[in-house]
């Protein structure tokens, strides 16, 4: 079969497609033809060398985690139902390929009507959009940052906080992304791209957002840490623009802030498995769609983490074998 090789670590120019032996499911174990693999920013910082030790990687390794595609072998003791059973997963690596090999406990069954490149974008990234507002919950007629609103993260945020009754206010690059925020159900678009964009969102909101949900860090995550409002509630999710700010025990006490920092988001692979249940049966019934920037064949692997570290897409971005 064909799969995605990382030999030594580097730029996206390291994605080297490669021919590898067919991998073969073990006890317990069922074997996928990979329909679709997700693109995620941790795979390019495991690509690096610099991915969370729990991802850690030593080349040579096939990368990619999150996958959807349908079971064609059993591992010994398999229930042999599963065979044919269309299904998304999360596995540490191999994901990059035209099939991988996973625990059959690891599966979450794909509903009928959702595709799998749907359920491949939703797998992550629904699960984690849930645990967010688990941990924040976003109350009815609340005013609500999402920042950025455009990503593959943050557009089921916008979803799911419309959907619970907030008010989104969606920070997005660019007036086609702010488009596509508005679509989702943001009431209000702000561009964080440009200069302006704080002293724009504070007249829009004088006392602030209720809620900020920051997946960005750095210089947009400090100022959006500032203009929460009294009593909020501050969540950050990820730092690709910088370290993500962290408002001092101080200024909680003085603000009363409520602030949820990604090392509190540590447990929520635990439960992940039944909030992919939630978010893929929430999109049989139409009530969610994950925003799919791009789709590449398996060989333009390289391409598609040029274009995730560029900023270059919009929503999630796909790799089809």
């Amino acid at each position: 079969m064909q799969a995605i090789v990382v030999e030594r670590f580097g730029g996206p120019e390291v994605l080297q497609v490669r021919d590898v032996a067919d991998p073969a499911p073990g006890d317990g174990e069922v074997l996928v033809d990979v329909g679709a693999a997700g693109v995620l920013w941790v795979d390019t910082a495991i690509r690096r060398g610099a991915g969370p030790p729990h991802l850690a990687a030593e080349p040579p390794y096939v990368p990619g985690g999150v996958v959807a595609g349908t079971v064609t072998g059993l591992g010994a003791g398999v229930d042999p139902d599963l065979h044919g059973a269309r299904v998304a997963l999360r596995a540490p690596h191999g994901g990059y390929a035209e099939r991988v090999v996973a625990p059959a406990s690891s599966l979450v069954a794909v509903p009928d009507g959702v595709d799998l490149g749907a359920a491949a974008a939703l797998f992550g990234d629904g699960a984690t959009a849930l645990a967010l507002l688990e941990r924040t919950p976003v109350h009815p007629g609340e005013h609500v940052l999402v920042l950025p609103a455009a990503g593959g993260l943050g557009s089921l945020l916008v979803q799911l906080v419309t959907a619970a009754g907030g008010r989104v206010v969606g920070a997005a690059r660019g007036v086609a992304r702010g488009r596509q925020v508005r679509e989702l159900g943001a009431e209000h678009v702000v561009d964080h791209g440009r200069p302006g964009w704080v002293a724009e969102l504070h007249a829009l909101l004088p006392r602030g957002p209720a809620v900020v949900f920051d997946g960005v860090g750095g210089t947009a995550g400090r100022s959006a840490a500032w203009l929460v409002a009294d009593g909020g509630r501050y969540s950050s999710y990820g730092a690709v623009g910088g370290p993500p700010p962290e408002p001092g025990p101080c200024e909680e006490r003085s603000r009363r802030l409520t602030v949820v920092t990604m090392e509190q988001l540590a447990g929520v692979a635990a439960d992940a498995p039944r909030r992919v249940g939630e978010v893929l049966a929430r999109a049989a019934r139409g009530e969610l769609r994950p925003l799919v920037g791009a789709e590449y064949p398996l060989a333009e692997a390289a391409r598609a983490h040029t274009d995730l570290e560029r900023r270059r897409s919009t929503g999630k971005i796909l790799l089809r074998p």
